[in-house]
């Protein structure tokens, strides 16, 4: 049967790392499989002086063959009404609702109300995070109003499920695979990757890929490259800065590390990030708290192995051992994990990442998704 879906979260032109790029492939899947599917978007995501980085829009063209409205303003309430009223009247079988910031929640949670008005349409949220990361004041009553909204909830990780029940009125909720992100091109050849960014073809090359914010822990990376005192290894930090510079620049130059970390400190383009996963030996993740990670998928689709610490959702996507190493959030256990991983090379860990992958299909998690949607039907 033909469902009529509407996405409700971020989209083209908006650069919102994974959520956006999520959004768009999970529309590409469910339209693949027949189904009538549009993404309501943003018309303003965060207000200005609220947004860390240098620019919320990118200038890469819309991918093709999605339909993506630009109605929502997240601040303001005249526009929340708007877009229930037009979510209502369109009345869709199914509203899949992304909630990652409880900054949204009084948007969406309107939103949701109003469209729920038409007793027809069932709303199914993908939570990927509900205690925020960076804390702010409203943060629970914010998730509080959202959740009142739902019908039925995603999560992708222990983490968010465990979060997410103290909130829940009842509503069932699963468990699923953060699906690849199959859609940023196949991997190349290390050596072209490594001569395209300027990293000569002998560096044994970890990769710090990302926005970068305090919770993701780069300066630990740092202090473990020094506490690894090998000048061969080098570190290859790609994504803007959602926090200051200056103190990672200088926290570099302290550790007399400078000639070892390589910036790419700009957002990276779609059509570029084959460059910085094939150019790598290892993906490195050192957070010191994490829900699930975008990040985390891309290195299956490249069959990157990981270095993971072990905090939230992070070691229930990598098996330790198999697909990489998980290890804990400080400089010296990360230091040697790097030197554990040099001394089995990246080969050794291949064969269990093309097994892994598997998991994470697109098909697995729209059919489950579909399923959900199918149980709050047959429950009416």
């Amino acid at each position: 049967m033909s469902l009529k879906i509407v996405i409700l979260g971020p989209a083209h032109p908006f650069r919102g790392g994974g959520i956006t790029t999520f959004n768009e492939r999970l529309a590409a899947e469910l339209q693949h499989e027949g189904h009538q599917v549009s993404i309501l978007n943003f018309t303003v995501q965060y207000p200005a002086f609220l947004f860390p980085g240098k620019s919320q829009l990118t200038s890469e063209p819309a991918p093709e063959g999605l339909t993506i409205i630009r109605m929502l303003h997240s601040m303001n309430p005249i526009s929340w009404i708007k877009t229930g009223n037009y979510l209502r009247h369109l009345k869709p079988d199914l509203v899949i609702v992304r909630y990652w910031l409880p900054l949204v929640g009084p948007a969406f949670g309107t939103v949701l109300r109003r469209v729920k008005k038409n007793g027809h349409t069932k709303i199914l949220a993908i939570t990927d995070n509900v205690q925020p990361h960076e804390k702010r004041f409203g943060d629970t009553a914010f998730t509080k109003y959202f959740v009142g909204a739902c019908d039925a909830f995603v999560c992708m990780s222990e983490k968010v499920l465990k979060d997410l029940k103290t909130f829940l009125h009842q509503q069932p909720v699963i468990k699923l695979n953060h699906p690849l992100y199959d859609n940023f091109g196949e991997g190349i050849d290390k050596n072209i990757a490594r001569q395209k960014l300027g990293i000569t073809r002998d560096a044994r090359l970890l990769l710090f890929f990302g926005f970068i914010r305090k919770y993701k822990g780069l300066d630990i990376l740092l202090k473990a490259l020094k506490e690894l005192d090998d000048p061969t290894v080098r570190l290859l930090v790609a994504g803007e800065f959602y926090e200051d510079a200056g103190k990672y620049i200088e926290l570099v130059n302290n550790l007399g590390i400078g000639k070892q970390v390589i910036f790419k400190n700009d957002f990276i383009p779609n059509d570029e990030v084959k460059y910085y996963f094939s150019a790598a030996d290892v993906v490195v993740q050192p957070y010191r708290n994490a829900t699930q990670s975008g990040v985390t998928p891309l290195a299956y689709h490249f069959e990157k192995p990981m270095i993971v610490t072990n905090v939230g959702g992070l070691p229930d996507y990598v098996p330790d051992g198999k697909t990489g190493i998980v290890t804990l959030p400080e400089p010296v256990e990360m230091a040697k994990s790097i030197r554990r991983f040099f001394e089995l090379g990246e080969a050794h860990y291949t064969a269990n990442i093309l097994a892994e992958k598997q998991k994470f299909s697109w098909p697995a998690f729209s059919r489950s998704l579909l399923d959900l949607y199918k149980t709050l039907v047959e429950s009416n």
